[in-house]
């Protein structure tokens, strides 16, 4: 046990009440019992403790300044040194950390929840913290993210969990694994596991909102006369009805075929149809089109035009 209790928290004789209790704080932080196993730490805890039991009253801090209290052990009717309170057989702390009324620097430490009285005849304390969160980051793809389903991760410490992934999931949420993070301290909880979500990109899916969109290649003759065509959804694919005379950038709703937002209620699917012409332009196509264009003078470029 330190002889100097200036030294013991190593702060200097003029070091002010806010920076004594500073370097207590620093120093339970790091060698507190529930912290360490390391027993050179305990011993810097309890010689801590006594100094700060000292230190942290102004009428005792005085008279040791003063020399009225030995830091050598000697005795006086109202307080016995620091030492001697310290190493005496009658001390009922002897041999542990005394920490005395040090609530408030345990209190911001631990927290008030966390911290708790043991059975040390009240006066040693303890405390319970929660673990800490673990933070991770999981890519899940569009359709997982979309229609919700399961992806197997591996933890750090070697844990495999089948994570749960919303129908819906954004990308940036976080999902909440509860008890999966760091062990708690005495008898605190563990902490949670928190997984921010990243969703890739899918050259064939937008994301608005509960909203989706897509692209719909149709060729000329279903734009000009119109058809049913497949169409996938997140669901699956679907017949779709393209309108007779339909032009490129055109949209039809597929209501109900988006995402599922809150309560539950999913969003529209928006289909952008794209009309696609042949690989190459046969010489029946070729005159049809010539003869046709003869006949009318339709411009989409004008004010008024469909074309987009």
């Amino acid at each position: 046990m330190a002889d100097d209790p200036y030294a013991a928290l190593g702060v200097s004789k003029t070091a002010t009440d806010a920076e004594i209790k500073k370097a207590y704080r620093k120093i339970a932080k790091r060698d507190h019992p529930d912290l360490t196993d390391d027993p050179a730490a305990h011993e810097r805890f309890k010689a801590a403790s006594v100094a700060y039991d000292l230190l942290k009253d102004p009428e005792q801090r005085a008279r040791f300044d003063r020399g009225e209290i030995d830091a050598q052990g000697q005795e006086r009717p109202q307080r016995r040194y620091y030492r001697d309170f310290s190493e005496a057989p009658d001390n009922p702390y002897r041999g542990q950390a005394d920490y005395g009324d040090f609530s408030d620097v345990f209190a911001d430490l631990f927290g008030e929840r966390g911290f708790r009285q043991s059975g040390f005849g009240g006066g040693a304390r303890s405390f319970d913290m929660r673990g800490q969160d673990h933070r991770y980051t999981l890519e899940v793809d569009f359709m997982t993210a979309a229609r919700g389903g399961t992806t197997r991760i591996t933890l750090p410490d070697g844990n495999v969990l089948d994570v749960n992934i919303p129908a819906g999931t954004r990308d940036g949420q976080t999902i909440r694994l509860r008890g999966k993070g760091a062990a708690g301290m005495g008898d605190g909880p563990p902490g949670d596991a928190l997984l921010a979500i990243t969703v890739r990109e899918d050259p064939d899916w937008r994301r608005d909102g509960d909203d989706v969109s897509t692209v719909l290649p149709i060729s000329l003759d279903e734009a000009v006369l119109g058809a049913k065509v497949q169409a996938q959804t997140i669901d699956g694919p679907v017949m779709l009805t393209v309108p007779r005379g339909a032009s490129s950038g055109q949209k039809l709703r597929l209501r109900g075929r988006g995402l599922t937002g809150a309560g539950g209620k999913r969003g529209d699917q928006h289909v952008e149809l794209r009309i696609v012409m042949p690989p190459q332009i046969d010489d029946d196509l070729a005159r049809f089109i010539e003869t046709w264009r003869k006949d009318h003078a339709y411009n989409p470029r004008a004010a008024g035009g469909r074309g987009r």
